[in-house]
């Protein structure tokens, strides 16, 4: 696979900045979205490239009712035709709350005193996996603070201890981190480790702006943070994962900066961002922003549907930072990926408490459902909820991911894997219920598959009705 991306002001050249938010402003100022225009971006969208920041500017420039519509019903097309109807289930797991950083948006900053620091010993860590695993939980995105603490021999020791930890059918597939940055050794350590992506956020890419929300500490230096992720893939990791945290700045830019961010990947390192998180500003432990940048649920809804459609080939990651309702409606326009029973306080899988309390986490969550309650109601869409890890066992990452991802061959091999994973979830965890609607929907997606494809499947959900696990394509 070899990718075309678009020349800028700034050249893209590893391991150095390339925002210039001037540029990024000009084709903001200066792009109209006339209809035909709009119409033609959709289009080359939905022929699987991806945009160039101007055509992501006539997107995002889009006003009428008419044109905004065109954009979801596109992202909503492009998502069936290159994903299917398949959706990626995982968990958070914090591991360490400690931070050293003065970002006034975060309720783990160094300077709050009310938050009560923890980090999770080794009993209380494989503890909460247990837990998740009790579930049926398959992917974990392991989270910390920026702290001295968590060195990357601490985060590998943490990776290799998710990926021993067994409890009966149930274990943990697949490891992803969001952490701070690290230098060049530092990420080798943990790809040693078998990480899957490494999820670094920008949080706002405009400097002035990143400059007033993060006062004190390592995560102070904007351009450190900006080539974190070149670092990364200099060490080799095949897998990275950029966001910004919508809410800080215009979240217009944000948007063009993501796929500004895109271009830098794939000129560098010929290998875009295996996901793009889009997290909005919640209510934190003595938070204090002063004028914020609110994104309404609506500009939310169209940014998640541009985003889809100006990065064809991306998994897009929504949290349970996000009401259900709002979170079932944007896995239409664009979102691959969701987290489901959530806990995010040290230690909230084992103690299960029902009230959040701010002082123990991050941010307010606000889909409080179980896993299972997520998989039904992903079942009543005739959606697949998928648990799959196949493309990262079988070497599938990086420039070979994006050798299927890019021209759209996704659901070639995920729509089965993800019956496979859903029918080990049915046999293994689910109440009786949801395995009735669960076997539905499978035998209504085995009906889609071709003859020979067909009977493979059908053969590999009778062995995991025998008891053997982990089949894949």
């Amino acid at each position: 696979m070899k990718f075309k991306p678009e020349t800028y002001r700034i050249p893209d050249e590893p391991m150095r900045p390339f925002i210039d938010a001037e540029e990024i402003w000009a084709f903001l100022n200066r792009t109209a979205p006339v209809d035909e225009e709009v119409d033609r971006v959709i289009d080359r969208s939905l022929n699987k490239h991806r945009l160039t920041l101007r055509e992501v500017a006539t997107l995002l420039n889009a006003a009428t009712p008419s044109q905004i519509r065109k954009i979801k019903e596109g992202a909503r097309e492009l998502k069936r035709n290159i994903y299917g109807n398949r959706v990626v289930l995982f968990a958070p797991l914090y591991v360490g709350n400690k931070c050293s950083n003065e970002c006034t948006y975060c309720g783990f900053r160094s300077s709050n005193k009310a938050q009560i620091r923890k980090t999770l010993s080794g009993e209380e860590l494989v503890k909460e996996i247990e837990a998740l695993e009790d579930n049926g939980q398959k992917r974990l995105i392991l989270v910390y603070g920026e702290h001295a603490e968590y060195d990357p021999a601490f985060i590998a020791e943490t990776v290799r201890t998710a990926y021993r930890v067994k409890k009966g059918n149930g274990e943990i597939r697949r490891v992803n981190i969001n952490a701070a940055p690290l230098t060049i050794e530092g990420f080798r350590t943990v790809k040693e480790a078998g990480i899957g992506t490494y999820q670094i956020f920008q949080e706002t890419y405009h400097p002035e702006a990143y400059r007033q929300y993060h006062l004190r500490g390592k995560k102070a230096d904007y351009n450190n943070r900006l080539t974190a992720l070149d670092r990364a893939q200099e060490a080799g990791l095949d897998d990275v994962g950029i966001g910004a945290l919508f809410g800080l700045y215009d979240w217009r830019f944000e948007v063009m900066a993501l796929v500004r961010h895109t271009n830098h990947l794939e000129a560098c390192y010929n290998v875009g961002p295996h996901t793009i998180s889009f997290p909005r500003i919640k209510d934190a432990s003595m938070l204090h922003l002063g004028d914020r940048h609110f994104v309404t649920d609506e500009d939310f809804s169209r940014l998640v549907a541009i985003l889809r459609l100006a990065v064809p080939y991306t998994g897009m990651i929504l949290t349970a930072r996000e009401p259900a309702a709002l979170r079932d409606e944007l896995l239409q326009f664009g979102v691959s990926q969701i987290d489901g029973g959530t806990h995010i306080e040290l230690g909230g899988y084992t103690q299960k408490e029902q009230k959040q309390d701010l002082n123990k986490e991050q941010f307010l969550i606000h889909d409080d459902r179980s896993l299972n309650e997520i998989i039904e109601e992903l079942l009543a869409q005739d959606m697949l909820p998928s648990f799959c890890t196949a493309c990262y066992r079988l070497g599938r990452t990086g420039e070979h991911f994006m050798e299927f991802s890019v021209p759209g061959f996704i659901k070639r091999f995920c729509t089965p894997n993800a019956m496979l994973t859903l029918a080990e979830y049915l046999v293994d965890y689910a109440p009786a219920e949801t395995a009735r609607k669960g076997w539905e929907v499978i035998d209504r997606n085995m009906k889609q598959l071709n003859e020979t494809v067909g009977v493979e499947v059908d053969d590999r959900i009778k062995r995991i009705k025998r008891g053997e696990r982990d089949l894949y394509f």
